[in-house]
């Protein structure tokens, strides 16, 4: 009998306190989620609902005061700081707002860096690097610094990026925040397409264009998940790739 597979994101009871007695503020407060893999979920919410904070947990870069935090199985309560390090790496495609590239250096080092973190030799990294670059539509300009590039280009770099490791986890902050319409349109139907090819994907987001490209939408207030409703999702156009076969990216601790 096949074993079914483990969610990608389960949270149990989860709370993030700051303060106590009078100023307690419960920033994340007792939010049970679980993320099937293949799934796409937008987190939506005003400002000061939780939405970040939910996001810095989900992404293992700040620990909930209370309950159990699982990621791709792991429970994160037993990581110490470098093995939390070496899960983010291994597991989590981050894409930021504001792109967070290394100024003066090309598209292609961009993209490598995961790598080289994850102990990927130069060769091999070089060329996964490429290859993400191809998915996302960027071959021709693999050599251009950020400067050099659109906004939307920028996304989309960090997209490869973010995909070069073969996360079981695209986490992304409100990715389509700093981009023009057209630029807006293109980085969301580069998710749909990473979507329909098997990747999971969790996107805070405050626009309800972005959380229209969802399968999954979860609204937040006050650190509490309002509700969590189902929708259509993407639009099943053929993908220009498949996760199943891209590159499995080895972790040296």
């Amino acid at each position: 009998m096949t074993r079914p597979a483990r969610p990608v994101i389960e949270l149990r009871a989860v709370s993030k306190i700051y303060g106590s007695g009078d100023t307690v503020v419960r920033a994340v407060d007792g939010v049970d989620l679980v993320v099937e893999r293949g799934d796409y979920v937008a987190v939506m919410g005003a400002s000061g609902s939780g939405k970040s904070t939910l996001m810095n947990i989900i992404g293992c870069l700040d620990a909930p005061t209370r309950g159990r935090y699982l990621l791709d199985g792991v429970d994160t309560r037993l990581l110490d700081e470098k093995r939390q390090a070496i899960i983010r790496n291994r597991k989590i495609g981050f894409i930021f707002q504001s792109f967070n590239l290394i100024p003066r250096t090309s598209a292609v080092s961009n993209v490598e860096l995961p790598l080289a973190y994850a102990g990927i030799r130069p060769g091999e990294r070089r060329r996964r690097a490429l290859a993400a670059l191809d998915q996302v539509g960027l071959t021709a300009r693999a050599n251009h610094g950020p400067s050099q590039l659109s906004g939307g280009q920028q996304q989309r770099v960090a997209i490869a990026r973010a995909i070069a490791t073969n996360p079981v986890l695209l986490l992304a902050d409100e990715p389509t925040g700093a981009l023009d319409s057209r630029s807006t349109a293109e980085v969301l139907d580069l998710f749909d397409e990473l979507n329909v090819a098997g990747r999971t994907v969790v996107v805070i987001t405050h626009e309800e264009e972005v959380a229209a490209h969802a399968k999954r939408v979860l609204r937040m207030r006050d650190g509490k998940v309002l509700s969590d409703e189902r929708v259509a999702g993407p639009a099943g156009r053929p993908p220009r790739w498949s996760a199943e076969h891209a590159p499995q990216a080895r972790v040296t601790s």
